[in-house]
């Protein structure tokens, strides 16, 4: 029966049909196949109540869409966003962008400590939580188990949303989504207190201490907030008694109260019961019927626990393979295309090793220019530290990824350059490397610049590859056969529309 409909129906005529429930005109079936086949199925049910059918008709109705899809040439696949370095690459209008034609966008790590900036024809807006789906009507928007669940923050991202003007988007939250309490940002906070000059650069969000608790096991998921009150009473109480023991003796601060703690857990669940889901079976149902799924991450690779400048990375893995686990609801074989972020010079936001960084006016330029109207921090408002583009660590960081395409970005802010620099290599202890070390040894890299030249051009505007400068196009293909990913998408301005596609 479902390879007839593949072959002959349509979603439209298999809809009427089956709400039809009644034999087609005299020689229409011999016209179109399909209806035989409604006809047949008609019969088999026939004195069955109409809502018994609502399920066969509906996966009748599915594959025949697939089948339209299929022969308009749509690919229906998991899609993964990220990026390729220290974060900051653009990845929230790349993700605007595709998430036109997608059907389910999903944050699967990080938390509310980084922002996608994000300008379309609503304004600009920065997402630190909320999927860059929100700003589509047609896309289910989810926010993922593996998700640092900030819940002010999301009731403020949401209002604003609203209050530029953004018609109220389809949102859930996975019921296993762990949530960043109170105390989790004051011991980020007395924590780089404590650290004094040797702190990490935290945008004192809570993540470490909040993924600290997660992997021990004294986190709390959404789900606990919507079941025994006395239990989860019992559980903040054993979880203080530890808490307020380190802040009375480490940290020397007032201890935390209980009824405080549990009355914003109270305020959590009121704020969360409308957006909370099953969402893994959500998205498995999503997958199992060939929608389009964006999978959003934050920050880059050079930002993940286990692959970046370890220990001046964040807290969670931002990797795409990665969001099999955070999205939750997709098999790791269900990922077949990864766009991972490059942008055309380096930023960073916090400390960490930085090979290719500049300084002093150099720099300074360089920020004025880049981004949407400077390099600076999406959530923090911190100057971005600025380098020169980084072969080595943006190929490192696309192999990391498992990078299928490259999204290069801000390359309009370039255009003011006789000459760019560009990292091709790193020299360590006297001996040049084309590898990513180990931070250790990272430590002692010097750049190894090769020098380019500029444009002097303003880009914008310009949608046609072959009309970029001469020079841009070879900045372009010089970094693409030293990545050795295609780059597919080039990002010549902030808003939605400015993209060139190869």
């Amino acid at each position: 029966m479902a390879l007839l409909l593949r072959r002959t129906g349509t979603a439209a005529g298999v809809t009427e049909r089956l709400n039809r429930r009644t034999p087609p005109p005299s020689g229409e079936a011999e016209k179109d196949p399909s209806l035989m086949l409604i006809m047949t199925v008609n019969r088999r049910n026939a004195g069955q109540p109409r809502f018994e059918l609502r399920a066969e008709h509906e996966a009748l109705s599915l594959i025949c869409e697939q089948s339209e899809q299929r022969k308009a040439g749509t690919k229906q696949m998991v899609k993964a966003i990220v990026g390729a370095n220290w974060g900051d690459e653009g990845k929230g209008k790349i993700t605007d962008m595709l998430a036109q034609k997608s059907d389910m966008v999903i944050r699967f790590q990080g938390g509310s400590n980084a922002g996608h900036t994000i300008i379309n024809n609503y304004g600009k807006f920065a997402l630190h939580q909320l999927p860059s789906g929100v700003f589509n009507q047609n896309i289910t928007n989810i926010i993922g188990n593996g998700v640092a669940l900030s819940v002010e923050n999301l009731v403020k991202e949401i209002q604003e949303l609203l209050d530029g003007g953004v018609p109220m988007p389809k949102i859930l939250v996975s019921d296993r989504a762990q949530i960043v309490m109170p105390y989790h940002k004051l011991f980020d906070c007395y924590e780089e207190e404590r650290l004094g000059g040797k702190s990490f650069g935290s945008t004192k969000s809570g993540i470490a201490p909040f993924y600290s608790d997660k992997f021990s096991k004294i986190g709390f998921q959404v789900n606990e907030l919507f079941d025994d009150e006395d239990g989860l009473k019992d559980k903040l109480s054993r979880i203080l008694e530890v808490k307020n023991a380190v802040v009375k003796n480490v940290y020397g601060k007032e201890p935390i109260s209980e009824k405080e703690m549990f009355d914003k857990l109270m305020e959590y669940k009121k704020a969360l019961e409308p957006y909370v889901a099953r969402t893994f079976d959500i998205v498995n149902d999503a997958v199992k019927s060939g929608k389009n799924i964006l999978l959003e991450g934050q920050l880059g690779s050079l930002k993940d626990t286990d692959f970046g400048i370890y220990p001046m990375v964040t807290s969670s893995n931002t990797i795409a393979g990665y969001g099999a686990v955070g999205a939750g609801g997709i098999p790791p074989y269900e990922i077949k295309d990864i766009i991972t972020v490059v942008k055309a010079y380096s930023s960073s936001v916090g400390a960490g090793e930085f090979v290719s960084e500049i300084f002093g006016d150099e720099a300074e330029e360089l920020r004025k220019r880049g981004g949407d109207g400077g390099e600076y921090g999406a959530t923090t408002g911190r100057p971005r530290r600025m380098g020169w583009l980084d072969l080595v660590a943006t190929r490192y960081g696309c192999k990391v990824q498992g990078a299928t395409q490259v999204a290069f970005t801000v390359l309009d802010a370039l255009g003011y350059l006789d000459e760019i620099p560009v990292c091709v290599a790193y020299e360590l202890d006297g001996e040049k490397i084309d590898y990513f070390p180990s931070t250790t040894k990272l430590k002692r890299c010097k750049p190894v610049l090769e020098v380019l030249p500029g444009w002097k051009t303003d880009i914008r505007g310009i949608r046609n590859y072959n009309e970029l400068p001469e020079n841009c196009r070879r900045y372009i293909e010089f970094a693409e056969k030293a990545v050795g990913v295609p780059f597919t998408m080039i990002s010549n301005g902030p808003k939605r529309e400015d993209i060139i596609y190869r």
